[in-house]
Order: C-alpha cells, then sequence, then structure tokens
C-alpha cells in the first residue's frame, strides 16, 4: 500500500510533474481551433425535444463563445459567481422575492411540496404529473406527504374537481389529516405537452389563498406555455407560492433547477437541499449555458412559434402527411402518417439525407412531434423540400 500523505501527492502533482506537462505541452490556439470544428448535430432539426440538447463538443464550443463574450465566474455550493446572476435573472422573470439552484427537478417539486404543507398531510396533483408519476413516491416515502391524485388520464382538474375531492377526503376519512398543499404542473409531458388554462389556474389560486392552502407549480416546461398562451412567466409565478423551472429542457444546461418563492421559504431550502445530498461544490458550466438561453428565450420561442405555424401551412398540402393541434397544445404536435407511407423509410430517409430528427409512430397511431429553437437552423422551404423526397422515398 502506497504511504504517500495527500499533502505528498499535492506536491508531486503541482511540482514535479510540471517539468512533463511543459514537455508535452500543446499550443493553446491549436487545441481551441480543433475544438470550433461543429458537429453535423449542431446542424440538425430536431422533431423530438423541447429544446437544443448539446453534445459534448458542441456543449464546450457553445460555453467557450460564452466565456468570450463574458467571463464566467465560478460558484461556490451554488452561490455567487454567474450563478448569481442566473438566480437573479430568475427572480426578475417570476417576480418572487428569491431563487435557489437545487441539482434536479424531483428534488425542487419535492422539497417545494413538503414545506409548503407544513404540518397538512394531504397534496392534491394531477394524475398524469412528474411528481404522482415519476418521483419514485419520494412524497411518502421522504417526507410522509399523501398525493392525491386528481383528474386521471388528463391534462388538468378543475376548481370544482378540486374541491369535490378535498370534501370527499373530510367526510369519509375517521382521522382527517389536513390539506397541505396543491402541485399544477403545465405543460404536462404525460399529455402531450398540453397547458393547465391559465383561467382555471387563476380560479384554483383565489381559492386556495381564501382557504389558505399553498400552490406550487411544477414549470420545468413552462416558456413553453407562455409562448403558446400568450401570457408570461410571471403571470403564472404570481398565482403560486412556489415555482420550480428546469435549466436543461430547453436552456441547454446538462441538468439543474431553479425553485424561486418569498425569501422565508427559499432561506430554509439551502439546509434542506444539503441534507438530502443536493449541496454540489460548483456548477458554473449550468450556470452560463442556463443564462445564456435564458436572457433571449422569450424571444426565440416567439419565432418558432411563427415559424412553426408557417412552416405546418407549407406542410399541409403535401400527401401522406397530416399535422394536427393538441388541445390545450403548446409546442407539441399530432402527425398522421398515411397508409401508403412507410413510417420507418420516412424517419430513416429525413435523418440520413436531411439530418431532420423526426421519430415513429407512438400507441396512438401519431408521430408526436415538438418544435423547438433547432427549427431556426434551416429555412422552412429546405424542410418542406426535405419532407416532399423522404416521402416519395417512403412511398410502398
Amino acid at each position: 500500500m502506497s504511504t504517500y500523505k495527500r499533502r505528498d501527492f499535492l506536491k508531486l502533482s503541482s511540482l514535479t510533474a510540471l517539468p512533463l506537462i511543459a514537455a508535452v505541452a500543446v499550443p493553446f490556439d491549436a487545441f481551441t481551433a480543433q475544438q470550433q470544428v461543429p458537429s453535423k448535430d449542431n446542424e440538425a432539426v430536431y422533431f423530438i425535444n423541447d429544446g437544443i440538447f448539446y453534445r459534448p463538443e458542441d456543449f464546450i464550443n457553445k460555453l467557450q463563445q460564452i466565456n468570450t463574450a463574458d467571463a464566467i465566474e465560478r460558484d461556490s455550493y451554488s452561490e455567487g459567481g454567474t450563478m448569481e446572476k442566473l438566480l437573479k435573472k430568475f427572480v426578475e422573470i417570476t417576480g418572487k422575492e428569491a431563487a435557489v439552484y437545487l441539482p434536479s427537478g424531483t428534488l425542487a417539486n419535492q422539497l417545494a411540496i413538503s414545506y409548503l404543507c407544513g404540518s397538512g398531510t394531504k397534496a392534491f396533483v394531477q394524475e398524469t404529473s412528474h411528481v404522482y408519476r415519476d418521483e419514485g413516491d419520494a412524497a411518502q416515502t421522504l417526507f410522509n406527504k399523501r398525493l392525491i391524485p386528481l383528474a386521471e388520464g388528463k391534462g388538468y382538474f378543475t376548481l370544482e374537481e378540486l374541491k369535490k375531492s378535498i370534501s370527499y377526503h373530510a367526510e369519509q376519512e375517521a382521522f382527517v389529516g389536513a390539506v397541505g398543499a396543491i402541485s399544477i404542473e403545465t405543460p404536462v409531458r404525460r399529455c402531450d405537452n398540453q397547458a393547465f388554462p391559465l383561467e382555471e389556474i387563476k380560479r384554483i389560486s383565489a381559492y386556495c389563498k381564501e382557504k389558505g392552502y399553498k400552490l406550487h407549480l411544477d414549470g420545468a416546461r413552462l416558456h413553453m406555455a407562455t409562448a403558446f398562451t400568450a401570457a408570461t412567466v410571471k403571470e403564472y409565478s404570481s398565482y403560486f407560492d412556489t415555482v420550480y423551472m428546469c435549466l436543461y429542457k430547453y436552456l441547454g444546461a446538462t441538468g439543474g433547477a431553479v425553485l424561486c418563492g418569498d425569501k422565508a421559504i427559499i432561506e430554509n431550502m439551502h439546509h434542506l437541499i444539503k441534507i438530502h445530498g443536493g449541496g454540489i461544490f460548483t456548477n458554473w458550466p449550468n450556470a452560463a449555458m442556463a443564462l445564456h438561453h435564458l436572457t433571449t428565450i422569450d424571444a426565440e420561442m416567439e419565432k418558432v412559434k411563427v415559424k412553426s405555424a408557417e412552416l405546418f401551412s407549407l406542410l399541409k398540402p403535401l400527401k401522406g402527411i397530416k399535422i394536427t393541434q393538441v388541445t390545450n397544445g403548446t409546442n407539441q404536435f399530432n402527425v398522421s402518417v398515411g397508409n401508403g407511407i412507410d413510417p420507418v423509410k420516412l424517419n430513416k430517409r429525413l435523418r440520413a439525407e436531411h439530418n431532420i430528427v423526426f421519430g415513429l409512430p407512438r400507441e396512438d397511431g401519431f408521430v408526436k412531434i415538438k418544435v423547438n429553437l433547432t427549427l431556426l437552423r434551416r429555412d422552412n422551404q429546405q424542410i418542406v423540400d426535405a419532407f416532399k423526397d423522404s416521402l416519395g422515398f417512403a412511398k410502398i
């Protein structure tokens, strides 16, 4: 077993290794020049994502561009540096008093709901929500909160459905646990990115304020909702006590989440994040990438909305595909592929020859396509021509 101590290792690594490093050093300009070569993925149009999911080389190149324009500053456990600028930006766009970084949306949702519930044991949620379906029963397992699902299979519940469920549980249980909080997700991934109607959110929010119930917003895809419902992040946020927003779904980061709310709530989160294993030493790559996209996301999503409407109009005359809007839809659409078209061949041709990632039919028979920032990489007529070619190739 080696007898080196930590300080011996530091001496060796920092001093004796220098001649070796110097002997094999590569000019920095040569390295960066090599890294700046764009990948083909950098030019692809993705109809399967909510945003840009950078490949490693593209992420590094983009980060270098960001750093050149405005030097990235390192944070310490999510405080200071570029992270501080990101959190201030979220405070600005949500209108909340404070914001905190967390490593995942699951942790953001669960800590927020648990804290808002207080001594109350029940949290009412959409049956199709990420909180109910995709967070490993964390509310029950770790936080002793009972999730009550509403509107099975649907994207949203109404105020009447919420009231009915609250009354039912109050009347039918021998030992009644108090209502703690209500959580709303919008848009809902499991329901084709359908938006929870804003008018219904307003009604539910007014009722919760009247009753003293706390309200949490899972806004992982909130900028999808704002773009397609003509509302703002600040307006949505005004109806909720806490708001979670994702950093990677369309802001380009490799992970991370931000939770916004009153100072009294957010100040308690730092300790809760730490004891649940969420304290990460430094997070500047994700902070820098997310901040870069956050400053332009509203304007860019507006361009995507306008451009996609024009594109679908141009694609409408083509035989073999039909694009339809989802009810309460945002950035996701349903595409029917005609019986005379092989969907596998169509998908392969678009990808191999035109660098367009399209997808295959799901259980309901539709190809689920999403419009996102990658749509801005290509002229609409070029995309139409690509579909014409691929549909001709895929004829049965």
